[in-house]
């Protein structure tokens, strides 16, 4: 089958009366924003095939970089800018909402929207699961981990950053600082050897972008000295104004 066919059978098996435009784009596009918005339900083992065959495909064409091609900036430290979908380490972290389901909002651009999108249908699922046994939202500050699915890494660490309202506090960096901590503890937990952090608590939530990179970089260096850890962590970064911020951080 391939990509038209691919995406006329996904689109007509969650939305059997949707109108399939007749390109490529669009029937992604309508394809994704039927996934963004679809509650976390069952599908057929036959659904899971043809969507993991199509994820895969395109984030192969979209080029996947491994770790192993990147160059350190200092010892286990990098700095990469990126879409972390494609890239390949252990884990990576995602920014996720109180209710951990991704984000419901139709090819919106944030992060959460971008993995749940190529992991598959399969994460919602399974957050969904954790959350209903959970029975309330998650509070900032804390971790998750799931599968990957189909994105080229082994994990997903899910953490709630803060949202900045007003001028930002003491207790707004301590929970962002919570994120960092709580991810590394839980990959390494997991034997997680190499983690992904972007930009948590930025964009959407309003976190300043200076001060969240200037805790993001504090935070892990203080948990890889105290621990004498040996986790290779990534700053991954989408825009140029940040990756220029942690730049500077790093030295």
């Amino acid at each position: 089958m391939n990509t038209n066919g691919n995406l006329d059978y996904l689109i007509e098996s969650l939305s059997p009366c949707a109108s399939i435009p007749p390109d490529a784009q669009g029937k992604w596009l309508l394809f994704r924003s039927i996934v963004n918005a679809r509650n976390p339900e069952p599908v057929s083992e036959d659904f899971l095939a043809v969507q993991d065959e199509l994820l895969q495909s395109i984030i192969a064409e979209r080029g996947v970089t491994d770790i192993a091609a990147l160059r350190p900036v200092r010892d286990n430290l990098y700095l990469w800018r990126g879409d972390i979908t494609t890239l390949k380490v252990d884990a990576i972290v995602n920014a996720a909402n109180s209710g951990m389901l991704g984000c419901f909002v139709p090819n919106h651009a944030c992060i959460d929207n971008a993995i749940h999108t190529f992991a598959g249908v399969q994460l919602r699922m399974e957050c969904a699961a954790f959350m209903e046994k959970q029975g309330r939202p998650e509070p900032a500050g804390q971790a998750k981990i799931t599968a990957a699915y189909n994105l080229p890494g082994k994990y997903i660490l899910h953490t709630v950053g803060p949202v900045i309202t007003g001028s930002l506090t003491q207790k707004h960096c301590a929970l962002l600082a919570s994120c960092y901590r709580s991810c590394l503890e839980l990959a390494e937990l997991n034997g997680v050897q190499s983690i992904a952090f972007c930009c948590i608590s930025t964009g959407e939530f309003r976190f300043p972008n200076e001060e969240a990179a200037a805790v993001a970089v504090k935070t892990v260096e203080d948990y890889i000295a105290e621990r004498r850890s040996e986790v290779k962590v990534i700053f991954n970064v989408f825009k140029e104004n940040d990756y220029n911020i942690y730049r500077r951080l790093l030295g």
